[in-house]
């Protein structure tokens, strides 16, 4: 937020006034993250909120923005099933991320996937994901046989179990079984630490893990997990001069306000509020206000040229925002690369038919 803010103040303001940033740090409480919109609504009077990780957050601070008309700017891939005017959906729905990613899998160019062992963070974006998941797969002749479901509790660490497990599902046999992986937070290393350690690869089960990014693969040794995936809207290896521009900015804006982040990592959040920021600078700039409810009419027809390469854009219909998606695969160098990446901008699916 505070880079796309530099920016935008060093091309004049918006509307003339310079952007203010005020920053908070719920610290992952989700109670909290309503007590403080509230507050920066209603005290501080911002003209817009950024931020919210989990959907679990995003759905604490939902009925604030809505009593309040304020906007949350929501920068993360979730679960679909929501549509309020009052959020504005820079990521991508399950069916603009998590069905490509899947469909990939399952194809000739994927593995031909036949089995499907989803293990979750126990909220309600993974359940959401996987109840989606599974009335997709009643779809295609998946067998109810040929899937199991699991979740843990938010910061599981010890996947000794879960492992074993995920083992014992791929011994019985009737096809490439993958794993869909939708733990989060500190979870995700420590599930790779364990399939590194039960000495599972990619070449034997292939783990597609939705919210992991490349921050989850430092401190790993990756040569042993090379080849397993992630889907997000932005990954660090897009190409185009406008991520090697973004790339370059963050690195020098590092170094410039010695903030703790690495200079050469970005990952999606950061590049989707970085987005965000500046379609709300636009739709401003269109509406001559920042009053809410003149921003929002000013959304339909916005486009912005984004680092993933992709020309972003709204539409009156509703408040998602339209943009491509790739896969990744692990590299062994703590990395993604880029294994496949949609070929537009589909339209987004506010709520799933499966």
């Amino acid at each position: 937020v505070k880079r796309a803010a530099e920016e935008i103040n060093a091309a004049g303001g918006g509307n003339g006034k310079m952007i203010e940033v005020l920053t908070s740090d719920p610290a992952s409480n989700w109670p909290l993250y309503a007590q403080v919109s509230k507050q920066m609504l209603q005290q501080e009077k911002v003209a817009a909120l950024f931020g919210c990780w989990t959907s679990v957050s995003r759905k604490s601070v939902l009925p604030v923005v809505e009593q309040n008309d304020g906007l949350l700017f929501y920068p993360l891939h979730f679960e679909g099933e929501e549509n309020s005017k009052n959020v504005v959906y820079l990521n991508s729905p399950p069916a603009s991320s998590v069905l490509p990613a899947v469909k990939y899998l399952m194809s000739g160019d994927g593995v031909s996937a036949k089995r499907f062992y989803m293990l979750g963070s126990d909220y309600v974006w993974p359940r959401t994901i996987n109840k989606l998941l599974k009335g997709y797969f009643k779809t295609k002749g998946v067998a109810e046989s040929s899937w199991s479901e699991q979740y843990v509790p938010l910061g599981f660490s010890n996947f000794q179990t879960q492992v074993n497990q995920i083992r014992s599902f791929a011994d019985k046999g009737g096809g490439q079984p993958v794993v869909l992986l939708t733990v989060v937070g500190s979870s995700i290393p420590d599930f790779f630490r364990e399939f590194i350690n039960q000495g599972i690869k990619a070449t034997d089960v292939p783990v597609l893990a939705l919210d992991a990014v490349a921050a989850d693969l430092e401190g790993l040794d990756t040569a042993p997990l090379v080849g397993h995936l992630n889907c997000w809207a932005y990954l660090q290896a897009a190409a185009g001069p406008k991520n090697k521009e973004f790339l370059g900015n963050w690195a020098s804006y590092v170094k410039k306000n010695k903030v703790p982040f690495k200079p050469d990592v970005a990952i999606d959040p950061m590049a989707s509020t970085y987005d965000g920021v500046h379609l709300w600078a636009a739709a401003a700039k269109k509406a001559g206000s920042f009053a809410v409810p003149e921003v929002r009419k000013a959304f339909a027809g916005l486009t912005f040229d984004g680092p993933s390469g992709y020309k972003l854009k709204m539409t009156a219909e509703n408040n998602y925002v339209w943009r491509g998606v790739f896969i990744g695969s692990v590299n062994e160098s703590q990395g993604l690369d880029i294994l496949w990446q949609a070929k537009g901008t589909p339209k987004p699916v506010t709520f799933s038919p499966y």
